[in-house]
């Protein structure tokens, strides 16, 4: 058997030599050469989604990680059909260029440039509008879906406005208090965030439900709702990584099947946020394992998107980051190595192990639970001397690094980096968002979509 490195290398000669003599071996097929034909058809539903913190590195070692060693090439994700252009990210705060998310996701929110911490108002911290609420003035229904607190700076970009991200319970006022043409602007509310929802100052859960929402903090609950308008909180703040989550929390994909559900009832169209949240948080924890968990969250979410805009013809599913974090690279200190495999081995983040150890639990057993790889001596001692500290964090970062080095995997920052993102693409009006644009753009795109169905002339940088 040839192996999978050698094949890489031989296939594109057979394949040249297969041309060149008239062989048989290959068949091209006309359609896979050709460019995708631009859908110039109206749109009536936007399903926006955005992987929070997923640079082009995590979609690269997203492919690794899901590739068939057994093949000669690397296997597609399901992003990678549909990828149409490339975002710009920097944010217009006076003191720091990289962005964070909330100046990202009020631009593609709003259509304007920010600073950092605004949740949909400009410069001079006065409020825009954003996408969601156009759609609601347009009558459609609309929706928020994220696996961080449902109030937290992506989603709230969308359904709320204040000068700072950090005024967590004014943000999720927000959502019950604006309204637009005298109606709730936000019909579907899925993620965490019991905590500033049910507080002792005032409780929005009961407030919505007098209103005729369902209230619903379960997977099973949710399930067997069948309301129009909903809101699910899943968790006291943000969820659970994909991988720890327990059966009793919804995957991010069932959240947006969810919302689908609901918001396809409009005859009127909708408008659907979904945030993949905790990539970011991964790469924040520069944690490889829960980064590559929370992909694969994200991807299923956006196959559920893909399926359903197939389905209905007049959907546009757009599908970006609002910038990368943690700097992470495909290969460290010399070696050309990246290698996914002890990755998979994994059946909880470094998190949760680290706390398990802190609370109490040994670090062998601990380990041999929750990491299928034969550590060496070496490794479960760095554990051994992080839980002697006491520090949950110690202990979170030595099992890190056990993955870091077998992997290969680096880290240049605890932050944000300043590269541009990747755009996907699908339905109508998709190759309006092909090349290079700034994410204000794309927000302008967004909404000049959802006021005509058609894209119209617009201003640009």
């Amino acid at each position: 058997m040839f192996s999978k490195k050698y094949m890489k290398k031989l296939l594109p000669v057979a394949l040249t030599t297969s041309l060149i003599l008239g062989g048989s071996a290959f068949t091209f097929n006309e359609e896979v050469l050709a460019k995708p034909k631009e859908d110039k058809g109206k749109v009536e539903n936007i399903i926006f989604l955005i992987g929070d913190g997923m640079g082009p590195n995590y979609t690269s070692a997203y492919r690794y990680f899901k590739d068939d060693p057994s093949t000669p090439y690397t296997e597609n994700t399901a992003f990678d059909e549909h990828l149409i252009g490339m975002q710009e990210t920097y944010s217009w705060d006076p003191e720091e260029s990289i962005t964070d998310s909330a100046a990202a996701a009020t631009s593609m929110a709003a259509g304007i440039k920010t600073y950092n911490n605004a949740i949909a108002v400009d410069m001079q911290k006065n409020e825009v509008k954003t996408a969601l609420e156009l759609a609601k003035e347009k009558g459609k229904a609309t929706g928020l879906v994220a696996t961080s607190q449902v109030n937290h700076a992506t989603p709230a970009s969308f359904g709320a406005h204040d000068e700072s991200r950090h005024n967590y319970n004014d943000i999720a006022d927000d959502y019950f208090d604006e309204k637009v043409n005298g109606e709730h602007k936000i019909d579907v509310l899925l993620g965490g965030g019991t905590t500033y929802f049910k507080r002792e100052d005032r409780d929005l859960t009961n407030d919505f439900q007098k209103d005729g929402y369902s209230y619903v903090e379960s997977r099973e609950e949710l399930m067997e709702d069948s309301n129009d308008q909903i809101v699910g909180l899943f968790a006291p703040k943000g969820m659970d990584k994909m991988i720890d989550r327990s059966s009793d929390a919804p995957s991010l994909e069932e959240m947006t099947s969810s919302a689908l559900d609901r918001l396809s009832e409009d005859k009127d169209g909708f408008f659907l946020m979904v945030e993949g949240s905790q990539i970011d948080w991964a790469g924040h924890d520069n944690d490889v394992v829960a980064a590559m968990s929370d992909m694969q969250d994200f991807e299923a979410a956006y196959e559920e998107a893909i399926e359903f805009a197939k389905n209905n013809k007049n959907t546009l599913v757009v599908t970006t980051a609002d910038h990368s974090t943690g700097g992470m690279a495909m290969g460290r200190d010399g070696e050309y190595q990246w290698n996914p495999e002890p990755l998979k081995a994994a059946k909880r983040t470094p998190d949760f192990m680290a706390a398990e150890i802190s609370e109490g639990a040994g670090v062998e057993k601990t380990l041999e639970q929750y990491v299928d790889l034969d550590l060496t001596d070496d490794e479960v001692q760095s554990v051994k001397d992080a839980a002697e500290n006491g520090s949950v964090t110690e202990i979170d970062n030595a099992i890190e690094h056990i993955f870091d080095i077998r992997s290969g995997t680096g880290w240049t920052t605890g932050g944000h980096t300043g590269e541009d993102v990747i755009v996907y693409g699908y339905g109508p009006q998709s190759q309006q968002f092909a090349g290079l644009h700034d994410n204000h753009e794309v927000g302008q795109k967004v909404m000049n979509l959802m006021e005509n169905g058609k894209m119209k002339k617009q201003a640009h940088k």
